[in-house]
């Protein structure tokens, strides 16, 4: 906002703004913001606040595209300082080998500190017992390890890649969603925005999830990976390996999971739209190899981006709810 003005020309800058534009003094010109540039500045104000309200934010950070461009936003908003907090990979030591070699890779080349919450952690100590049987997974048992890295590090607020349109229950959380002193959530006692303005305060145990992502879609993340010109794991474009069909999901045949009896593997061109725990996280066919591919793939989709390709949101019809009501992201 231009400097010096009276109070009706701060004004009427502050509207123009609210608008998604600007005016230049002394001329008609109007400078409008894209739908991404609204969408990035909305994010880089939601960082701001919390940097300066809050004592140890952190960032959660897989290697997945959403972190990516969530770190990238971060990174923008604080350019030329450095970041102010950390980054935080809650690892349940099934994933994918390329994403966890690119999650290191941008933590040295930024020079941030990244900590690493292992599942395999708290399975050695005995706080969680591992699954077993053919829908064994580690996934779930990541809320144990996220509540404990934030207690251990006493995070009052912890950022989160979640987007509304993922799936249901994340249009239920606000920007700034309140976790009790036990890490649980209660989608029935969540506080106002109006007018996009947070409320941080919190008592002591308790945390703020905040979520900067939360307007964005699947597609306006691949736009702005486009127009930004952001690296990502190879994984997320048109690539052939190893695949076998279960329960209407393509799954790469890794080191951490194998067909069963009955389900024969073969050589596929697939990418993935979403990365995390490799037993449940399935892949789709695709020759979309450039970003530009991508973005007019994902904009002629009508199947969401979790319910297609994440099968520990097909556990029950509120199983993600569940799941984010005892802590989890």
């Amino acid at each position: 906002m231009p400097l010096g003005l009276t109070v009706s020309k701060n004004l009427f800058y502050f509207r123009a703004l609210l608008k998604g534009g600007f005016t230049v003094a002394g001329t008609a010109q109007i400078y409008e913001l894209s739908h991404l540039g609204v969408l990035e500045a909305e994010a880089t104000h939601i960082f701001r606040e919390v940097a300066a309200t809050f004592e140890r934010p952190v960032l959660l950070f897989s290697g997945g595209k959403d972190s990516i461009v969530m770190l990238h936003v971060a990174t923008k908003a604080f350019w030329p300082a450095p970041l102010p907090f950390p980054l935080l990979h809650v690892d349940t030591g099934h994933n994918f080998a390329e994403v966890i070699r690119f999650r290191d890779a941008v933590a040295r080349k930024l020079g941030l500190r990244l900590l690493v919450a292992r599942v395999q952690d708290d399975i050695d100590a005995g706080r969680v017992v591992e699954e077993t049987g053919p829908l064994a997974s580690r996934n779930r048992l990541q809320t144990t390890t996220l509540l404990r890295a934030i207690e251990e590090h006493t995070f009052a607020a912890v950022f989160g890649g979640a987007r509304r349109d993922e799936e249901k229950s994340r249009a239920k959380e606000r920007v700034f969603s309140v976790r009790d002193e036990f890490g649980q959530w209660d989608p029935r006692n969540q506080r106002p925005e109006l007018w996009d303005l947070y409320n941080g305060q919190h008592r002591k145990g308790e945390h703020i999830r905040v979520f900067p992502l939360s307007n964005w879609t699947e597609l306006d993340v691949w736009q702005y990976i486009q127009a930004e010109d952001i690296d990502l794991p190879p994984i997320y474009y048109a690539h052939r390996r190893p695949v076998f069909a279960r329960d209407g999901m393509l799954l790469a045949h890794t080191e951490h999971v194998s067909p069963r009896v009955g389900e024969e593997p073969f050589e596929a061109l697939v990418r993935f739209r979403t990365v995390g725990d490799a037993t449940c996280t399935g892949c789709v066919e695709s020759t979309a190899a450039t970003a530009d591919e991508v973005v007019a793939e994902v904009a002629a989709s009508r199947i969401t981006e979790r319910g297609a390709t994440r099968g520990d949101d097909r556990i029950s019809e509120s199983g993600m709810e569940d799941r984010k009501k005892a802590g989890y992201f």
